[in-house]
């Protein structure tokens, strides 16, 4: 997997009108260097429209392109690879229908969860919340730095940090120990996304983080 800094995950509910190729072709413009399609919303066949243009567009670009939630959607739109969360299909069942060389990210809250995705063959681990947020409910109270810090350390996968994560707390999770920041108010609740988008990365790349 190609290492990365930033993802940009469209989950447009932050945004008034708009859609989420749109969205991910903005963070795009402003360098993301990974998009990550989260449509709870959307029926399968919207979705895939969805994915099928974002997949396009981020191959364009040089960018890594993956599905939330949704396996089938990812085939389907031969995206780079799908994230799942916890309730969703279990990773393991995943991993065996994934083509070699797609990637899977796995949502984890506790070191506990943590290595039972590497166990059933995560790429890349997501951790959060790191910091309290109100994008996603997720019913597990804030890790905090130093818990972000202990998972990291434990798993041999790079981790993707998520939740309450601005461009104060970018640089700090990744000099915790995380691969990279994955954001979502900041950028999709930005009038411009991919102004936004740069400035994120400017702001990595004055803490000396490329």
């Amino acid at each position: 997997m190609t290492p990365f800094r930033l993802c940009a995950i469209t989950d447009i509910g932050a945004r008034s009108g708009g859609t989420h190729t749109a969205a991910a072709a903005a963070a795009l413009a402003g360098g993301a260097p990974c998009v990550q399609l989260r449509a709870k919303g959307l029926a399968a066949e919207a979705a895939l429209r969805e994915a099928r243009s974002i997949r396009t567009a981020a191959r364009a670009a040089g960018a890594l392109f993956i599905v939330n939630d949704r396996l089938d959607v990812a085939l389907a739109a031969e995206a780079d690879g799908v994230h799942l969360g916890q309730d969703d299909l279990p990773a393991a069942r995943a991993r065996g229908l994934l083509p070699p060389g797609r990637i899977l990210g796995v949502s984890t809250h506790s070191l506990a969860q943590a290595r039972r995705a590497v166990e059933d063959g995560a790429d890349y681990i997501g951790v959060g919340p790191v910091f309290a947020t109100a994008t996603k409910e997720t019913g597990y109270a804030p890790l905090g730095l130093a818990g972000l810090s202990a998972i990291a350390a434990a798993v041999p996968v790079p981790v993707v940090a998520i939740g309450g994560i601005g461009a104060a707390e970018a640089p700090q999770v990744i000099r915790a120990g995380a691969m990279a920041a994955a954001v979502i108010s900041i950028l999709m609740a930005a009038p411009d996304i991919a102004a936004a988008t740069r400035d994120l990365l400017a702001r990595l790349a004055a803490e000396g983080i490329r």
